[in-house]
């Protein structure tokens, strides 16, 4: 990718949008709206999975700038 402004910039937005998505997801999957049939148990369980390595990733991406 281009180290230039715009692509530093494409770069940020390109990694808010995933962070925004897989939190949307995983509490989409916490809360129920969001189901995977014949496995409906354990999904609220993934959910959480997803929502705590999203939030560990976002941490240990800023922690990687400085």
């Amino acid at each position: 990718m281009n180290d230039g402004a715009i692509g530093k910039l494409l770069g940020l937005a390109m990694w808010i949008t995933g962070i925004l998505v897989s939190l949307a997801v995983g509490f989409g999957m916490i809360s129920g709206t969001l189901t995977i049939p014949y496995v409906e148990v354990i999904v609220p369980i993934a959910g959480w999975i997803v929502v705590v390595l999203t939030l560990a990733s976002v941490v240990l991406g800023i922690v990687d700038r400085f």
